[in-house]
């Protein structure tokens, strides 16, 4: 018997040795994934709201002004989103995710999981907002161009940050307060072990909004894209005017493909969740999900930085020359459309001088206003 001890005692410190290595190793291969993940989010985030606030101070074209807003707003969500739950996410693996030492009354906690719901909800309502508006624009340019101004987006941009504060805060006014998940890295709603409906109520509240606001955008990127391509295909003069809308429409596109494949899973995920009386999500699973859709913030500013019409235009004139001009027959990114719809924009805003009909003729969008260089 002691003899077996002796030879046994090696082998047992070897594998618990060995064990917490393996600990150190996911951790430190976690904390590296926090610390990249966010110096890239934070550095991308900037840069894209540096080219958003100069087109948007640049151009005064006012559809192509709203989107700017929204997209604006969507680029600073994001970029405190990163810089706000990445130093929290730091602070946890520095003090080695003991929560019960460094916060016995669970505030950092709630005040986590409150922005892990605001800054997760926010990017989806907006990119169905910025959806529904140029919807809007291209469907019906003179509704757009009289009823829904500046002073009105910017009302409601703020309304949708006011419903995503609203829905974080939730939990912790109806006194359910958000818990610490199972890797003790972050905070959320309460999944497993649920004690009644409320339990069940808050997490398949988030799931449904952010479904349907993937749902929202889907359809009314559909209608939009539609919508220009008969336009286009309809009649040439049809063109003029319309290079910032397929940008901006790619642009659209971009975001919603990266938020459906980023935000998908874990939406589907927590809702399975919250309707699950089994607990038989994982926490890997829900892990892997929350790590992806991190990467949504990480990948929305790349489609400002890199789907803008200078970008595009390269792209076009690249593929034009490898496939041949006969083959692809693209359109002409020139300053002249853009000229004529303003001048048609400084005749509209005066009624009674053009007729409605020649106006949607000529400038089926919304109204435009300013001087735009040509690039």
């Amino acid at each position: 018997m002691v003899s077996s001890n002796i030879t046994e005692a090696p082998v047992c410190l070897n594998w618990c040795a060995n064990s917490s290595n393996m600990t150190y190793t996911k951790i430190e291969l976690s904390v590296i994934i926090s610390i990249f993940s966010m110096t890239v989010g934070i550095v991308s985030n900037s840069l894209a709201l540096a080219i958003l606030v100069k087109a948007y101070r640049h151009f005064k074209l006012k559809s192509k002004a709203s989107f700017l807003l929204f997209a604006s707003g969507l680029v600073i969500t994001d970029f405190l989103g990163h810089l706000i739950n990445g130093s929290i996410v730091m602070l946890v693996y520095s003090l080695h995710k003991d929560w019960d030492t460094f916060d016995p009354q669970k505030i950092l906690c709630g005040f986590f999981g409150a922005c892990m719901v605001f800054f997760g909800l926010s990017p989806l309502l907006l990119g169905s907002v910025m959806a529904v508006e140029r919807c809007i624009g291209v469907t019906n340019p003179i509704f757009h161009s009289t009823k829904l101004t500046s002073r009105h987006m910017k009302k409601l941009l703020a309304l949708v940050w006011l419903f995503a504060i609203f829905i974080a805060v939730l939990p912790i006014m109806a006194k359910r307060p958000y818990e610490v998940q199972e890797s003790k890295s972050w905070c959320f709603f309460k999944i497993k072990n649920k004690r009644d409906w409320v339990d069940v109520f808050f997490p398949l509240l988030f799931s449904t909004l952010g479904l349907v606001s993937l749902f929202i955008s889907i359809l009314c990127n559909t209608v939009t894209g539609v919508t220009l391509i008969r336009s286009k295909m309809r009649s040439e003069k049809h063109r003029q005017g319309r290079s910032h809308h397929f940008e901006m429409i790619c642009q659209l596109l971009a975001i919603m493909l990266v938020s459906c494949i980023c935000w998908g899973p874990f939406l589907v995920i927590v809702k399975i969740g919250s309707t699950d009386s089994q607990n038989n999500v994982s926490c890997e699973r829900m892990l892997l999900a929350v790590r992806m859709a991190t990467w949504n913030q990480i990948l929305d500013p790349w489609v400002y930085i890199l789907l803008r019409k200078a970008v595009l235009k390269k792209l076009f004139i690249i593929t034009r020359r490898c496939c041949g001009y006969k083959i692809l027959n693209l359109y002409k990114w020139n300053c002249s459309s853009m000229k004529c719809s303003m001048r048609m924009t400084s005749m509209s805003s005066q009624p009674g001088l053009v007729p409605e009909s020649s106006i949607r003729s000529v400038m089926p969008d919304t109204v435009i206003s300013g001087t735009v260089p040509c690039t």
